[in-house]
């Protein structure tokens, strides 16, 4: 099950990935464990380290030279195009075009090594809006995505002669380096608007006439609890509340999971009333939302708490305070020895403190101010995340021309470029 290739120029053929190259992966590795990562050695690649427009060598884990030699055809060379074949990440592609030392791959990569194919083409074709639909159509239904070999191999390729191949890659390099520099200054200026919104939100609560500090747990009414330790889902039943589902808890209600009624009965203690704080207490720590009325009765997953407070607090200046420094300074040290993900206690939740204004009056101002800070936060960053979401879409639109053969790159230039 593949993509159609659209008609292709004359003196183009088509093909397919397992008659131009190899691919190379592993099923587990011969019971590889964590605890065998070294503080050197040679470079064991995951998910995260092909992410970028470069291979991240450097935040890499290291394994033995036993371990490196176990599997001869997966130590990596220049050239290999490696493709996540594994989970949420499924179909991200890079290349490599240095080996600064020793290297080989995880269980989620795949090793493509060209043939009779120009590697760089070959990686922005994989790359192209043809492989990538065709990805997604054979992950559909999956409950943990993923890529069989025997997927890959039968991935299509467009196949112009060799002098064009490197033609195209040369143009594709060219201009997917300049879209990923736009897209990387938006990255940092969107790092710089939630760094200047966290500093606007400290000097709220510093600024507090009335503020004296005040531990979390005087102004819960109820002490905060952690949600289901393992879910299963069904077709009807309980909306079920997950840490992603935090970023737009009332845009994605509609579409929340399910789980039995009789599982979160189990739970009831973290069943959600409208108004309670959820907030994420694994791994990313502080992403906050609070329950419309529409998902009274749900529930939420073990890496999710649920805050109750009592009826004079405001719950919005509190979520406010969630996003200071303040916060994630004591979230640090509270989660200083955990050894994989950071995990919030409720315990230690409840003695962190906040400078709390006593005064009423002081508190609805500064949830006004607030709500105009984040306003006109947010404003601006829908409009840099919309920019990075048009050049995402402007490069695969780019890539998947070039490599199909809808523009001529010896007389091309990237912009302008629309679907």
């Amino acid at each position: 099950m593949s993509i159609a290739l659209p008609s292709l120029p004359v003196g183009w053929s088509r093909t397919r990935v397992d008659r131009v190259a190899t691919v190379s992966a592993r099923i587990g590795w011969k019971a590889l464990t964590a605890a065998e990562y070294q503080s050197d050695g040679y470079a064991f690649l995951s998910t995260p380290n092909i992410k970028g427009s470069e291979i991240d060598f450097s935040n890499v884990n290291y394994i033995s030279e036993f371990r490196y030699g176990e599997s001869p055809e997966l130590q990596l060379k220049t050239g290999d195009v490696l493709l996540t074949k594994d989970g949420n990440t499924l179909g991200i592609v890079n290349i490599v075009r240095d080996l600064p030392r020793p290297a080989t791959v995880n269980g989620s990569i795949a090793v493509i090594r060209s043939t009779g194919i120009h590697p760089t083409y070959l990686r922005h074709v994989l790359a192209s809006r043809v492989t990538q639909e065709t990805i997604n159509m054979l992950k559909g239904g999956m409950g943990v995505p993923h890529l069989f070999q025997w997927d890959i191999n039968r991935l299509p390729i467009p196949l112009p002669p060799l002098d064009e191949q490197r033609r195209i890659a040369d143009f594709l390099d060219a201009e997917t380096a300049r879209i990923d520099g736009l897209d990387a200054s938006r990255s940092v200026q969107l790092k710089l608007l939630s760094d200047r919104e966290r500093a606007m939100l400290d000097l709220s609560f510093l600024e507090a006439r009335s503020g004296a500090p005040t531990r979390l747990k005087y102004l819960f009414s109820v002490r905060p609890r952690y949600g289901v330790l393992v879910p299963a889902f069904t077709d009807d039943g309980v909306p079920f509340i997950r840490v992603n589902d935090l970023l737009d808890l009332e845009g994605r209600a509609d579409g929340l999971r399910k789980i039995p009624s009789d599982l979160s009965a189990q739970y009831a203690r973290s069943v959600v009333r409208p108004g309670d704080l959820l907030m994420s207490v694994v791994g990313t720590l502080g992403r906050a939302a609070i329950a419309p009325a529409r998902l009274a009765g749900a529930n939420i997953a073990r890496a999710v708490c649920s805050m109750r407070f009592m009826p004079d607090v405001d719950v919005q200046l509190v979520k406010a305070w969630l996003g200071t420094s303040f916060f994630h300074e004591q979230a640090l040290v509270a989660t200083s020895t955990d050894t994989a993900q950071p995990t919030l206690g409720m315990e230690d939740l409840g003695n962190f403190s906040l400078n709390w204004p006593s005064d009423s009056q002081e508190r609805k101002h500064m949830v006004r101010e607030i709500t105009r800070i984040q306003g006109s936060m947010s404003s601006l960053r829908e409009k840099l995340e919309r920019q990075k979401s048009v050049l995402a879409e402007r490069r695969q639109a780019l890539i998947t021309a070039a490599v199909t053969g809808q523009i001529d790159v010896s007389t091309a230039s990237g912009r302008g470029i629309e679907e």
